[in-house]
């Protein structure tokens, strides 16, 4: 098959999940032997660079800003990808679905990964909210499939717009340690702090997790590590705690930086309530993590037993910060089951297989001759 993926930053990944996820299943793809094309922002990596592990790479220029910048790049990438003759458009993010109307026209096969629920952000004003909200809908319209990355999504689009959709979550790898080295430009020690990696937005809850640890009794710190890719008034308020044992690393991007942190951290809080299957979670656990993590039912969907689910309160969560500070025999056990978590239903390898098999599906054009999905996956 020749597939293209748009909507992304590009690959190799820096950034987020999409990104992540780009890179994975597109080199994972080329390896078996498909043609894949990846479409990402030009300036963010080497415009020089036309190949990463055998796939293609185009990098497109794009109009910066907060609300610009992923549809104008999505657009031209779109236009681009309509003289390469492919056989699957795989566009990332519901943002992108109304640019999906010009391969739907032209009888292409367009397939959308629609992501979380992106209007709940609060740093959307009315018109952001609305628009995530009728990119939505036109995502089930302009598409032979949506691909939705959590049960939970899959609920919603089915109660909400009466659409069924392909349910294909994200994945991890299970790594190690092996720049221990690397805590020492932060002044750390190994399990000497819990530790958040995160965008820092309001529903992501970053300040409930400072207003937690500033109650626990413990001399570990608090590491954050995240920022905005805007001016943010919650980042200043988050900074104006007086706990001096907690710190803010900013943006972390330095390669392996991030994972030596994971990896040496006491606990892991995963505050996202928005998303479906979200990327951070996975890394966590597949770094070996204790992990608390914000009770909504799509943490739930991934943690089951293998982490320890908070209420939205600081006080719930000061609770089971506490717990583990007095307890610390109990984090091998989470660990073990975090690592396990993972390869039972999370590997890249296995998240691969079932891209490949959606792609066939969609080539064989299934879903657009209305072929139950039950029956479908029963006879593949």
């Amino acid at each position: 098959m020749k597939i293209a993926i748009l909507g992304t930053r590009g690959v190799p990944a820096n950034y987020g999940g999409f990104e992540t996820c780009a890179e994975e299943i597109s080199v994972e793809l080329a390896r078996r032997g498909h043609e894949v094309l990846v479409y990402g922002r030009k300036g963010n990596y080497n415009d020089q660079e036309n190949y990463y592990k055998g796939v293609r790479i185009y990098h497109i220029p794009r109009l910066k800003g907060k609300v610009t910048e992923t549809f104008s790049n999505t657009l031209l990438s779109m236009f681009h990808v309509l003289a390469q003759k492919v056989d699957i458009i795989y566009v990332m993010n519901t943002a992108n679905s109304p640019i999906c109307i010009i391969p739907w026209l032209l009888g292409k096969r367009v397939v959308i990964n629609v992501d979380g629920l992106e209007w709940r952000r609060k740093k959307w004003g009315w018109f952001g909210r609305n628009y995530y909200q009728f990119a939505e809908r036109l995502s089930t319209i302009f598409s032979d499939r949506v691909i939705s990355d959590s049960m939970g999504i899959r609920d919603y689009y089915l109660e909400r717009y009466k659409t069924d959709s392909t349910f294909i979550a994200y994945g991890a790898q299970i790594e190690q340690s092996t720049r221990p080295e690397i805590l020492q430009e932060y002044g750390l020690e190994p399990g000497s702090y819990f530790f958040v990696a995160s965008r820092l937005e309001p529903e992501n809850n970053a300040d409930l997790t400072v207003k937690a640890f500033e109650k626990v009794k413990t001399d570990k710190q608090l590491v954050i590590a995240g920022g905005a890719n805007y001016k943010s008034s919650f980042i200043k308020n988050l900074e104006k705690t007086t706990d001096k044992r907690i710190r803010f690393l900013g943006p972390v991007y330095k390669e392996g930086h991030i994972k030596e942190l994971h990896c040496h951290c006491y606990a892991y809080v995963h505050g996202n309530e928005v998303g479906g299957t979200n990327p951070a979670l996975l890394k966590a656990l597949g770094y070996g993590n204790t992990v608390l993590a914000l009770d909504v039912p799509f943490n739930a969907e991934v943690i089951k037993d293998a982490g320890i689910m908070y209420q939205r309160s600081s006080e719930d969560l000061a609770e089971k910060m506490q717990f583990l500070v007095d307890n610390p025999y109990v984090r091998s056990t989470f660990s073990t089951k975090a690592i396990n978590r993972i390869l039972e239903d999370y590997t890249w390898t296995k998240i691969t297989d079932e891209y490949e098999q959606f792609f066939k599906d969609v080539m064989a054009g299934a879903f657009k001759k209305g072929v139950n999905e039950k029956e479908l996956i029963r006879t593949s």
